[in-house]
């Protein structure tokens, strides 16, 4: 399968005023990934980590600093004109008209990319079929729910079908339900060929829905593979102990000299233990805490995740926000 995208030590700065002073921001520093043809790729990482930044310059939208970028066959630099025709973008802000309906919308971006008229309403009642918009279709934009709007701006991204389909943030703000449903778009849009670069921070999105993840923080790329093949990479069971910050240091050295914990994370309260077998060492565990006086605020143990592959690598969590939009 040959790739759709691909990336060589892409790099973007910006200049800032930080307390009145110029300052250089490196944005993004020297990234390189591929994807290949027909596969959802991920961008996975916390806010700021880089993810827009680097979404918007393959996408046209921010000049290129230094690297190279190849999106279906195009050079990013040179062949920007021919790279639009064949990608859709979706930004976390989306772009809808609010005042005009969402079939009107749809007509509109068709129009936008050359479609005839003919083409673009026949285009049109296929998204919103697919998108399941029919009944809300002749409404004003500013009264669909949340996901409804999200669900009429990927169908914009798509109405002149694109060879890849850029995402930003797809389902942020979205209830779990509404978040459900547009997963299974995305899988349909996969079935019918299509190419799926999407940025998120929710790592169950990117466990459930992505072929291929890279994981970026501060601008760099800091592991990639497919979801499973990172998850093995920690092999262990993870035991997350929750401890008063006063006595985060003397469980940590007591820890340290164990040889069955193979690695030891500490964030804010928590402490992070990597084990081989977490149910069979969890009891020698609490009988050394009790032992020396430390008593736990909570325990958990959890086969390994998304999250305990960017705490491996990162030192810290990425945890998923909670605010929702019905």
């Amino acid at each position: 399968m040959q790739n759709v995208i691909e990336i060589d030590n892409l790099r973007k700065s910006f200049s800032v005023k930080i307390k009145g002073r110029k300052t250089i921001v490196e944005a993004v520093r020297g990234i390189s990934f591929s994807v290949r043809s027909g596969e959802i790729f991920g961008f996975l990482g916390p806010n700021g980590a880089g993810k827009t930044t680097t979404l918007r310059m393959l996408t046209t939208l921010l000049p290129v600093d230094s690297g190279k970028a190849m999106i279906c066959g195009y050079d990013l630099v040179r062949h920007a004109k021919e790279i639009r025709r064949h990608i859709g973008y979706v930004s976390q802000l989306g772009g809808a008209d609010m005042e005009a309906t969402g079939r009107e919308n749809l007509l509109l971006q068709g129009r936008l990319y050359g479609m005839s008229r003919v083409d673009t309403e026949k285009r049109a009642d296929e998204l919103l079929d697919a998108f399941q918009l029919v009944e809300v279709a002749d409404r004003i934009v500013r009264t669909y729910s949340g996901g409804q709007k999200r669900r009429l701006e990927i169908a914009m991204g798509m109405i002149h079908r694109p060879k890849v389909l850029f995402l930003d943030e797809p389902t942020i703000g979205l209830d779990p339900q509404n978040r459900a449903n547009l997963w299974g778009q995305i899988r349909q849009l996969q079935k019918e060929g299509m190419t799926v670069f999407l940025t998120t921070h929710y790592l169950d999105e990117a466990d459930i829905l992505c072929d291929g993840v890279a994981i970026i923080d501060s601008g760099k790329i800091i592991v990639e593979g497919t979801p499973s093949e990172l998850k093995k990479r920690i092999s262990n069971d993870v035991i997350q102990i929750r401890l008063s910050r006063d006595k985060m240091q003397r469980a940590r050295n007591l820890f340290e000299a164990i040889s069955f914990i193979n690695e030891i994370v500490v964030e804010g309260e928590n402490i992070y233990l990597f084990v081989k077998d977490g149910a069979q060492v969890l009891p020698p565990i609490f009988e050394l805490l009790n032992n020396n006086g430390l008593q736990m605020q909570s325990v958990t143990m959890t086969r390994p995740s998304l999250d305990d592959v960017f705490l491996k690598y990162t030192g810290r969590s990425l945890r998923d926000t909670k605010e929702w939009i019905a």
